[in-house]
């Protein structure tokens, strides 16, 4: 049987169209063709509402936001969310949403299509399954922050617990600070941007992506390699970071590119004294 070339076992980010069969049929997760909803609400963004969250539950300032959707409010401002847990969660609509304070756990999880502005800090997994639109935090943000996200930019410009991006399977997020051990831990697909500095077991077991850090690496986890930073990488980058005004202390040209070594693509069929120099 002769060699067989696949494109898709050179990491990083490419140019080249795929072939046969893709999951555009499906979904698109890219920002330019979101999914709509056959159950959206048609919504005006210069309809604009805001309301006190001071004394209300998180059940009750979820049930606001949704009434306002309803009501076709395109730009909704929420004040004092006061750190509650599982705010903005479930929102699979196009809406401007603006918290003006900080959340607490679970913050904007399992979103698909509003852009959410957060002034304060958040909790731990923030944008949880994420499938589309922006999620910005102006401060810092707690562990296993985009766990799983699947599509849009999740971008804290502060800096971010431990496991960042754990499991991730698309979209692109974004650490303008530091981001601690076991990020980018079983990555599948999309990219990590970490302008300042990386904890231990960086990118362990990841499958597929790419990871960009700007400052120092603690250790990098099991499978996960330098890559070549290309012409592309570095276009995407200063494309990305100028769109959410991030930029690496030291500058896009000494960012250090991660990706998959593939070791373990085949796990199974190794002999187990190859696990052993694997792991």
């Amino acid at each position: 049987m002769g060699n067989i070339s696949h494109k898709s076992h050179n990491m990083g980010l490419h140019e080249e169209q795929l072939t046969g069969r893709t999951q555009q049929r499906f979904f698109s997760a890219e920002e330019g063709e979101n999914y709509t909803y056959p159950w959206a609400h048609d919504v005006d963004t210069d309809k604009s509402a805001e309301f006190d969250a001071d004394d209300m539950t998180p059940t009750a300032i979820n049930l606001k936001i949704r009434e306002l959707l309803i009501d076709g409010h395109g730009t909704i401002t929420v004040h004092n969310p006061k750190a509650r847990h599982g705010i903005g969660v479930g929102i699979l609509n196009r809406v401007n949403l603006n918290f003006v304070g900080s959340l607490g756990y679970f913050g904007c999880g399992l979103i698909d299509g509003p852009n959410v502005r957060i002034s304060g800090r958040v909790g731990w997994s923030c944008a949880e399954n994420m499938m589309a639109g922006t999620v910005i935090i102006e401060k810092n943000a707690g562990s296993t922050f985009g766990a799983a996200i699947r599509g849009g930019d999740l971008v804290c410009k502060g800096s971010v617990g431990s496991r960042t991006g754990i499991d991730q399977k698309g979209g692109t997020i974004i650490v303008g600070g530091d981001t601690g051990a076991f990020s980018g831990f079983m990555m599948q697909r999309g990219r990590m941007v970490i302008c300042g500095n990386a904890g231990k077991n960086l990118g362990d077991s990841m499958y597929d992506g790419t990871i960009y850090v700007g400052g120092k690496i603690a250790d990098l986890g099991v499978d996960c390699v330098e890559g070549e930073m290309t012409d592309i990488d570095r276009k995407w980058l200063t494309e990305k970071l100028a769109l959410h005004g991030v930029e690496p202390a030291n500058g896009i040209e000494n960012m250090t590119k991660l990706v998959s070594g593939k070791q373990l693509w085949n796990y199974d069929n190794l002999e187990p004294s190859e696990k052993k120099l694997v792991l």
